[in-house]
């Protein structure tokens, strides 16, 4: 049984993550009992604590908010990180630290390795690879674990978001022209724990960066899709409504079309051989993931 300190349990993964961390004993703390932009309270709490090992989720995840708030958002993806990184050294204790797709800029046509160049194009993405260069500097044994598209059955994300609009309009309007692997929570949590099954942190081999997402690709379209029939599926065997919007009044329309304060990577499909080659560790492919989560919803 490991002593595991575990941030963000109002979040998707946190949350996922404290469903599944109960023969362990486990630190799960919300936004409110660990302020990550309050350094010496960090440090507090990780020498009151001593953990064994930290599950670091938390995360400024607004990414269009962050091109206007870059300070707070550094504060809480890199710069508490690397604080936790080095208590946790003090502690001989080991880090599990989730990055995202959004470390590249997306100009690849194929999947990415762990290998290639970063060039995040937005603050998050910057603030993001900021932490991952913090920790690997403090030189503990730790897992950077880059995920994409991010989603579940708890808190609010975009299936919850293409639910209510898919309820409430006829038609929508989807960006079609940026492709990844939308990832469930849950999937991100059953893999975690097979990951802790197997790591052997005192081997530096394992120490380093993963790719973690749900198999294939497809894009926000795609996926938007698959989330209506799916619904759908699920309403007509419950005997529920349908949606309003239908599969074929989801129209395909490009980035252009839809512009944000961020830029977001064209392409974000991260390639998860070397986890499987390191652990025998594996993600489901997406859709699969699509499922569990539909058949969790209220």
């Amino acid at each position: 049984m490991k002593k595991i300190l575990l941030t963000g349990v109002n979040g998707q993964v946190g949350y996922a993550l404290q469903k599944k961390l109960s023969q362990h004993q486990v630190f799960a703390l919300n936004r409110e009992q660990l302020d990550l932009s309050d350094k010496d309270a960090i440090r507090r709490l990780m020498q009151a604590l001593k953990p064994d090992l930290i599950i670091n989720p938390a995360a400024y995840t607004a990414v269009d908010k962050a091109e206007s708030e870059p300070e707070l958002a550094y504060t809480i993806n890199a710069i508490a990180p690397q604080i936790l990184a080095e208590e946790a050294a003090k502690l001989n204790a080991a880090l599990i630290y989730f990055s995202t797709d959004y470390v590249y800029d997306g100009s690849k046509i194929a999947d990415y390795l762990e290998t290639d160049a970063v060039n995040p194009l937005s603050v998050y993405g910057k603030s993001k690879l900021a932490g991952e260069e913090a920790i690997r500097a403090v030189g503990l044994p730790h897992l950077i674990l880059r995920t994409s598209w991010v989603y579940g059955a708890y808190g609010k994300n975009f299936l919850k978001t293409i639910i209510r609009l898919a309820s409430e309009r006829d038609s929508l309007r989807i960006v079609a022209d940026q492709f990844g692997a939308p990832t469930s929570a849950e999937s991100i949590a059953d893999a975690v724990m097979e990951l802790l099954a197997v790591w052997q942190p005192q081997q530096a081999n394992q120490t380093g960066v993963y790719h973690f997402t749900n198999q294939g690709k497809t894009s926000w379209h795609g996926f938007s899709c698959a989330i209506v029939n799916e619904y759908n599926r699920l309403a007509v065997i419950k005997n529920e409504d349908l949606l309003k919007a239908s599969v074929e009044n989801i129209a395909a329309i490009t980035t252009a079309d839809y512009p944000t304060p961020a830029v977001r990577p064209a392409n974000s499909t991260l390639n998860n051989r070397k986890l499987k080659q390191t652990f025998n560790v594996s993600l489901p492919n997406w859709e699969q993931g699509l499922q569990q989560v539909m058949q969790s919803l209220d």
